[in-house]
């Protein structure tokens, strides 16, 4: 039996993996070996490993690696604290296979860990472009590391290719998340506020998620006051806001979120994690995803509604029609949000396609490759030229 090895190391990224952990749990054929890091295993974040127990699996390995800092020292001290603790745990779980997502500083250090101790790694959503972040060089030293690429576009799937990767293992899939959109019974808008413990009875309500924009030099307070003010200025609306990653200075804007919601505690409401079921359910009953996080690019198209993108996190992405780009002054950002609540804009979402959507089950495809792929030989690869 093949054993696989799937590390999560955020909320998020759990709720994009969801449906391929469990194909791969559901498999006669395939061993699920899961290890659970970063901000699932931290107070401050949620403690959000009891939603993956929640959900029936098993965490084989929690190995916790976050400082109580956010400073680049004490990110970069985590990331050593990580290699130390996944090589301990690749020499006692002996894994065939190691399955990642994406491109945090946590998911390098466990796939540095793999790779000298000679496990293969395969790599979900790489090829992508995030202009404004140290995610940039982490996705595609990820890539150059990983023997097996699933990514979300055919361009995605070119630009791994650029990077000397054997076209026969990369396997365009689509977007991961979006197969929770299609298979999961989604909550009725009276059943989610009454989970939120907040009602959406104003003329708008926004979905807002800011993260730090880790290649700029301390803008996150700054950039996120921008946004607050703009908000401040539009009228009869309600606020969900989702609290940042533990990123360089994601504290600095989680602060601001409680602050703000202190003040205005009939206007606006924060979550550390609203959870998968919650926050796709969210998405139904919004007019707007607002911030910079990289679901208003993948998941929010597929609902037919608005994304204001702040800034240059996102840059480089793929993008709908669905999503607007602004810089983050607060006049712009303002411009943003008229735009997207405007009679004229809600006629363009109703033709809305999402880029992303690929296969109907990723995780059907996913579970196929792991499964027959030849693993003798693998981990010398050639460089593939153009």
């Amino acid at each position: 039996m093949r054993k696989i090895c799937v590390i999560t190391g955020t909320r998020a990224e759990f709720g994009l993996l969801y449906p391929t952990i469990k194909a791969i749990q559901e498999h006669k054929d395939l061993q699920l070996q899961l290890i659970a890091t970063g901000m699932h295993l931290s107070p401050e974040f949620g403690l959000t490993y009891k939603e993956i127990e929640k959900e029936g699996f098993t965490i084989d390995k929690k190995i916790e690696i976050l400082l109580s800092s956010d400073t680049p020292i004490g990110i970069s001290k985590s990331m050593g604290l990580a290699m130390i603790s996944f090589s301990e745990a690749f020499a006692e779980l002996k894994p065939d296979i190691t399955l990642v997502l994406g491109d945090r500083f946590e998911i390098f250090a466990a796939v540095s860990a793999a790779m000298i101790a000679r496990i293969p790694i395969a790599h979900c959503h790489g090829g992508e472009a995030t202009e404004g972040l140290i995610d940039e060089s982490i996705r595609h030293s990820i890539t150059k590391m990983s023997q097996i690429h699933f990514c979300a576009t055919q361009e995605y799937k070119k630009r791994i290719i650029q990077l000397g990767e054997n076209p026969t293992k990369v396997f365009n899939v689509g977007a991961l998340g979006l197969e929770n959109i299609s298979k999961m019974k989604l909550l009725s808008k009276q059943d989610f506020e009454n989970s939120i413990n907040f009602k959406l009875d104003e003329k708008y309500t926004f979905l807002v998620t800011f993260h730090p924009v880790t290649l700029e030099k301390s803008t996150s307070g700054e950039q996120f006051q921008q946004l607050l003010n703009a908000l401040n200025k539009i009228e009869n609306c309600k606020i969900i806001f989702t609290k940042a990653n533990s990123d360089t200075d994601g504290r600095i804007v989680n602060q601001m979120i409680d602050q703000y919601v202190a003040k205005n505690t009939s206007k606006a409401v924060c979550f550390t994690s609203l959870g998968l079921l919650r926050y796709l359910s969210a998405l139904q009953y919004v007019d707007a995803v607002i911030g910079n996080s990289s679901s208003g690019l993948l998941e929010a198209p597929s609902f037919k509604i608005a994304t204001v993108n702040i800034g240059d996190r996102q840059r480089g992405r793929i993008m709908a029609k669905s999503v607007i780009q602004c810089d983050s002054s607060s006049q712009n950002i303002e411009i943003a949000i008229n735009k997207a609540i405007s009679t004229e804009f809600k006629e363009i979402l109703k033709t809305v396609e999402n880029p992303y959507k690929g296969a109907e089950s990723p995780s059907k495809n996913i579970v196929k490759v792991l499964k027959s792929i030849d693993l003798n030989n693998i981990l010398k690869k050639q460089f593939y030229d153009l």
